[in-house]
């Protein structure tokens, strides 16, 4: 009895001590006087303020909390769980020495101390440690909450975008790693397919990871690719670093380095990259490139590309150096930002030759280079723009350029309508005019003259240079009915203004004119009035029996006469005439002197055109069959539209018939999409090929000669997934931005990404044109298709390719394939023939902190013709 007594006073001490020492807080969940549940949870406060530890430290256990008061420790067993601050520690087995504030962690083990584990031999309850945004898995690890020191075993975490695997770890107190013997990856998983092996690593979160001696190695297998040592960004966000060149060899030009430079992640909102090409034989090349972005405002980059390419040695004839140059912004503004004002840009310029010596079949091909820019602002009644565009023609080196273009436009509006509406609107109720304003400035050149110092001094003709002008356009109209008709008079008023004009005028030996520039501003004017009717009949064919129950037919005459007068004669001022007498003979010279002018003169001869127009549109209703899902009738479109249309001019002293034009458009199958056009000459043609005023009917009962011809065919075709369209699964340039910056990267380098999601697409194009303007005919044809196919979930091929009916030979071909190597990725371009013929296989890392580990291997012609 006094043995029990003993016993039972020394517990009471000692839990009174404990509550008194370590001020315990029970939950419900813990103890209470009903039966315990399976969670104890515990909060520990220093007892002295001069401490280091300030804070509470939380712990908990599903299975059991095991107290050993002589040495001030807690034993914890089962989903133990320890924190303190912003760290977290969850292990199958926790020890805290409260004294010395030392907190060791494991994973579970059974009765006999093996570990325990699961069904896939994975141990149970391995420690988890986290601290803020940073966690890491490990086999046991003992840490320190008064100086923040920790060892961990069998560490593995994730940096960044790599995972690190090492036997040993030390944590310092400024949250720095060092390890030991570590595996570096960006293969997440358990057994790496790659990794950089490093005797020693310091691992600086949110910083940077700098290695020591380290060799590479694939599949388990070591390679000779060592490292003497290695620094990783670790930043979250942006991040400065140095981009590591890629070298091989070029046939022609050298061995080389390339894309070797330094990239500024100056912001969340831009950055910078320099780039550098550097060949053995003197070529070099640099480039600038920049991205910036306004989340919910605008986003868009720019691309500075200048090469100098030397061929062959000075001392051989076919040494030459070429200068190339382009340019490449791209700007995008988000739709929301502003209704009111918009404001967009893409600019594509450069050398005639730049093209030529890239290595990138898109840009090989194209033999054009365009840009706009514009800038538009809108109001309730009003609209003003402002743009500039640019047109360049690699082969001819023409160069055209419209720098500024305006306009100005009110819309529609009707002076006349009633305020208060009494009963239908009448014709004056429907009168509605409005205005349009241009002003224009254009440059038509040669690319090599344009950015040649005092490069005008050359053209023979300023009018050829430099064109420019205002034009301002206001029509009128209204309509009524008459019956089934719709009527609608209308009239138009063209107003031009120019900077200068011209002025012809005899040479001393009056045999010719010549032709002055004046620079003065001069106005004209011409006016156009019109009276339209136009209607729809509808006709119906109905079927009682088999699958199609009806046919309808809808067709859409239109008749408009036209009046305009002849702004030539000399009471307008528009044109002059002017008498010469070459060798004695007297002739006659009219001109205008707005010729020059960037919208034309006023017309000449005086028209009153009869235009005609018939509108075709065919439909067919079917029943829905036994294996239809649908009850509903299904309708198919047979002949979308098909118009007819051809004029008569009154006016005319010769030739009033014009031309007879046709085209149409429909639909074949829900995915060919059909478009043909021509044009039907009335009159013959006697054996100069001279067109005369006889008609072919007359000769053979035809409508006419039929002078040009054209049918296309397309199709787009592409797997059905029933998927909705997810983010590319793997990039050419993998990047790390979320959501809405990702978007939008993807927007704006579509070519940068790879898409699984869709199995395989097929595109498909032909076109046939035919002319026969004389006696002679002419049949072209072209063929174009391209694709890419799924092989399995892990390759994906791209082809295109075409036939040149003329040459009866491929056109430019080219095959991609592409392979998902999961932390790895390798792509081959190859073009089988022509004077593109090469190969180019790359195999690298996916991501971006190890882009510069890959292997290239070209062919020697590639890029270069």
């Amino acid at each position: 009895m006094l043995i029990r007594t003993n016993i039972f006073v020394f517990f009471t001490i000692g839990m009174l001590i404990a509550i008194w020492v370590c001020e315990p807080v029970f939950s419900q969940d813990t103890v209470s006087k009903s039966a315990p549940k399976d969670t104890l949870q515990k909060d520990f406060v220093s007892e002295s303020d001069n401490s280091v530890i300030k804070s509470k430290i939380i712990y908990s256990s599903r299975d059991s909390i095991r107290f050993d008061l002589s040495n001030q420790k807690v034993f914890l067993f089962g989903d133990a769980k320890v924190t303190y601050e912003d760290m977290d520690i969850k292990a199958g087995y926790i020890e805290f020495d409260m004294e010395h504030n030392i907190v060791f962690a494991r994973g579970a083990r059974d009765s006999s101390g093996k570990a325990i584990v699961d069904s896939a031999g994975m141990s149970v309850g391995d420690p988890v440690f986290k601290q803020g945004s940073q966690s890491f898995d490990a086999k046991q690890m003992t840490y320190n909450f008064q100086t923040k020191k920790g060892k961990i075993r069998d560490i593995r975490t994730e940096e960044g975008e790599g995972v690190i695997h090492a036997k040993d770890a030390k944590k310092d107190t400024g949250d720095v790693y060092y390890v030991k013997n570590a595996k570096y990856s960006t293969c997440d998983l358990e057994n790496p397919h790659f990794y950089l092996n490093a005797t020693k690593l310091k691992v600086i979160p949110g910083s940077k990871i700098i290695s020591g001696p380290a060799y590479l190695v694939v599949g388990d297998v070591p390679t000779p690719l060592v490292l003497p040592f290695g620094i990783f960004p670790n930043k979250n966000g942006r991040k400065s670093g140095i981009l590591i060149p890629f070298y091989g060899q070029q046939e022609n030009f050298g061995y080389f380095l390339k894309d070797g430079g330094y990239y500024f992640g100056l912001s969340d909102y831009f950055d910078l990259a320099l780039r550098g090409d550097i060949y053995s034989q003197g070529s070099f090349g640099v480039k600038a490139n920049t991205n910036y972005v306004k989340r919910y405002k605008y986003s868009g980059f720019i691309e500075l590309d200048f090469s100098k390419i030397k061929f062959s040695e000075k001392e051989f004839p076919d040494y030459w150096v070429s200068n190339t140059f382009k340019i490449n912004w791209r700007h995008a503004q988000d739709v929301k930002a502003n209704p009111n004002f918009r404001f967009s840009a893409n600019v594509n310029a450069g050398s005639a030759t730049h093209n030529k010596y890239n290595s990138y079949g898109q840009d090989y091909l194209s033999n054009t280079m365009q840009s706009s820019i514009s800038m538009s602002r809108s109001w309730k009644s009003s609209n003003l723009s402002l743009s500039a565009s640019h047109s360049q023609n690699t082969i001819t080196h023409a160069l055209d350029v419209t720098l500024p273009e305006a306009a100005f436009s009110l819309n529609r509006f009707y002076p006349l309508k009633r305020k208060n509406k009494i009963g239908k609107p009448n014709v004056f109720d429907k009168i509605n005019t409005s205005l349009t304003v241009n002003a224009r400035n254009q440059v038509n050149t040669i690319d090599a003259l344009l950015f040649k110092p005092k490069s005008l001094d050359f053209q023979p003709e300023a009018e050829k240079l430099f064109r420019n002008g205002v034009k301002a356009y206001v029509p009128i109209s209204t309509s009524f009915n008459i019956g089934p008709l719709i009527i609608t008079p209308s009239a138009s008023l063209n107003s031009v203004g120019y900077f200068q004009t011209i002025k012809k005028h005899p040479d001393i030996k009056d045999s010719a004119l010549v032709t002055e520039t004046v620079p003065r501003f001069k106005t004209a004017y011409n006016y156009v009035t019109a009276l339209s009717a136009s209607t729809k009949l509808y006709g119906m064919f109905l079927f009682k029996h088999g699958r199609v129950k009806a046919i309808r037919h809808v067709l859409t005459p239109a008749v408009a006469f036209s009046y305009r007068p002849d702004f030539s004669q000399a009471h307008y001022g528009f044109y002059e005439t002017i008498i010469t007498h070459p060798k004695g003979i007297e002739r006659e010279h009219s001109y205008s002197y707005f010729q020059a002018g960037i919208y034309g003169p006023p017309p000449a001869g005086r028209s009153g055109a009869i235009n005609f127009s018939i509108g075709n549109n065919l439909e067919m209703k079917l029943r829905p069959s036994k294996k239809d899902t649908s009850s509903q009738d299904r309708k198919i479109m047979l002949i979308e539209n098909f118009v007819v249309s051809s004029s008569y001019n009154m006016a005319a002293e010769h030739f009033n018939w014009s031309t007879i034009n046709f085209s149409g458009r429909t639909q074949l199958f829900k995915q060919v999409n059909l478009a043909m056009d021509g044009v039907i000459d009335p009159y013959r043609i006697n054996s100069d090929s001279i067109r005369i005023e006889r008609f072919v009917f007359n000769d053979n009962r035809n409508i006419g000669r039929l002078t040009a011809a054209a049918l296309s065919l397309s199709t787009s075709l592409r797997s059905l997934t029933g998927k909705e369209p997810a983010k590319p699964a793997t990039s050419k340039n993998p990047r790390q931005v979320a959501n809405y910056d990702e978007l939008n990267y993807i927007f704006l380098h579509p070519d940068y990404y790879v898409d699984f999601n869709i199995p395989w697409n097929l595109t498909v194009y032909y076109n046939i044109v035919y002319s026969k303007p004389a006696f002679h005919s002419t049949l072209i044809q072209s063929f174009t298709f391209s694709g890419d196919v799924n092989v399995t979930k892990k390759w994906k091929v791209g082809f295109r390719s075409g036939f040149d009916f003329i040459e009866k030979d491929f056109t430019y071909t080219s095959f991609d394939i592409y392979r998902d190597l999961h932390c790895w990725e390798m792509r081959l371009n190859w073009v089988p023939f022509g004077p593109r013929k090469s190969y180019m296989v790359t195999i690298a890392v996916k991501a971006s902190s190890l882009q510069d580990l890959k292997l290239m291997k070209k062919s020697p012609p590639y890029g270069y013709n």
